[in-house]
């Protein structure tokens, strides 16, 4: 008995000893490792490949990291002073639950916890999170997080998840499901291209709740060009610059194209099989750029995820404008005018994305992503953007974010997919939504938006 009661009490002893030196990291200490924007970067990654697997279209896809980010900024806010929630900066948003005072928590823990639930939450392959996150959170423990500070801060991010996904279920976005778009087969009006001739994607889009716009139609671009073929009309000019340039496309200009390509699904035909691929959708493609200047720079956790986070919400805003305006002036595709009155065996170099032509979404997207990450971490920062190359897209640098959104836009051009007029007011659209996210978010002043 004596025996067994030594040997009991050792285990005991043993085991207290051991929870004593698992509590003897310092919170600064583990606060400091677990602040690596790296695993914060490793969850995005993570998104991403999923994005892709479930092929998500571009702009539902930009919801999701919107929503995922938010999650991630508002979970961290509290590890640092200077930065506050975004309750009453975004539409209709209410800053969520709050840490419990005189309690030690991992913030940098809670906010890849919060990203990654509502990640989970809003894509299907969960099995892709299963494998990924037990070696995930382990890494925090490996910092030295202690287990019931481990614990609330798990809890936390669950909190703030909850918020945001409760606000996420209250955007419209399952009332727009099932909507097809209508084909009236009007000349110059959008119909099915080839080879899939898929139905319009999401032409109930513009019901969604804007994130920082006031509605949807609040940077609604000049009307496109009337349809009209008669030579030298300025319509007639558009159609014969993108066939054009379609014919004599060199190795660079198809270069440009395919590195931006962002279609999230292509249909490719071999003889008589028709088989899918998957590939990053523009928004993803941004938000890797993001990581890559981030990285670059040097940015601490914060500054990463607010970074994140703004882009997100500028690429989702992008959208639901661009998608307003697309299913308004419901513009017919340069291919379909060109095989029908031009050259029937004419194709583009890109796959035509299956919704009407104007304005570019590329275009306005993008240069919303470039005006965000060029007020956030500055102007004529060269960088090299290798993050598509796993996806055979090759490698491109670029002079600063506006090089690489001008050469976003008019790679559409090259890949024979949008009108010049789409592009050009594309890109105004896009910086005046870029601009005005920077306003409400961040409270810059002066912007074009304004003017």
């Amino acid at each position: 008995m004596n025996i067994l009661f030594r040997s009991g009490w050792m285990i005991v002893f043993a085991l207290t000893v051991l929870a004593g030196c698992q509590k003897s990291v310092p919170p600064s200490e583990y606060n400091a490792k677990a602040a690596n924007p790296e695993y914060y970067n490793a969850a995005l990654d993570k998104l991403t490949e999923v994005i892709i697997h479930d092929i998500f279209s571009p702009p539902v896809a930009s919801r999701i990291y919107s929503y995922a980010n938010l999650a991630g900024y508002e979970a961290l806010v509290p590890f640092d002073s200077t930065y506050q929630s975004l309750g009453g900066k975004l539409k209709l948003f209410q800053t969520g639950p709050r840490p419990a005072p005189n309690q030690e928590y991992c913030f940098p823990l809670a906010s890849t916890h919060a990203f990654m639930t509502v990640a989970r939450a809003l894509t299907f392959s969960v099995d892709y999170y299963d494998k990924f996150e037990p070696a995930f959170y382990e890494q925090y423990k490996k910092d030295g997080v202690p287990d019931e500070v481990y614990e609330r801060s798990m809890a936390y991010g669950e909190m703030v998840a909850k918020h945001i996904l409760d606000y996420a279920s209250k955007d419209s976005y399952k009332q727009t499901r099932g909507f097809k778009h209508t084909v009236t087969n009007a000349e110059g009006t959008w119909v099915p291209t080839p080879p899939a001739y898929m139905d319009a994607a999401e032409p109930q889009w513009n019901k969604l709740r804007c994130w920082v716009m006031d509605t949807c139609t609040q940077f609604t671009p000049p009307r496109p060009y009337p349809y009209n073929m008669t030579k030298g009309n300025p319509y007639e000019k558009e159609v014969m610059e993108v066939y054009k340039a379609g014919k004599r496309a060199d190795k660079l200009e198809q270069d440009i194209a395919y590195f931006w390509d962002d279609n999230s699904f292509v249909m490719n035909v071999a003889g008589h099989v028709m088989f899918a691929s998957k590939k990053m959708t523009p928004g993803g493609h941004w938000l890797a750029i993001a990581e890559t200047v981030a990285r670059k720079k040097k940015l601490n956790m914060m500054q990463t995820v607010e970074a994140y986070a703004l882009t997100s919400f500028a690429l989702s805003d992008g959208f639901i404008s661009c998608w307003d305006e697309k299913y308004r002036s419901n513009m017919i595709r340069p291919e379909t005018v060109i095989n029908k009155l031009i050259d029937p065996k004419w194709t583009p170099f890109l796959q035509t994305p299956p919704f009407p032509e104007y304005p570019s979404g590329h275009s306005v997207i993008s240069t919303a992503a470039a005006t965000v990450l060029t007020h956030l971490m500055g102007d004529n920062i060269a960088f090299t953007d290798s993050t598509e190359l796993k996806y055979g897209h090759g490698v491109r640098s670029f002079k600063s974010f506006i090089d690489a959104a001008n050469e976003a836009s008019i790679s559409r051009l090259y890949g024979g997919i949008h009108y010049r007029l789409a592009l050009d007011n594309g890109q105004v659209q896009g910086k005046k939504i870029g601009e005005w996210v920077l306003q409400r978010v961040k409270g810059q002043k002066e912007t074009v938006a304004q003017r």
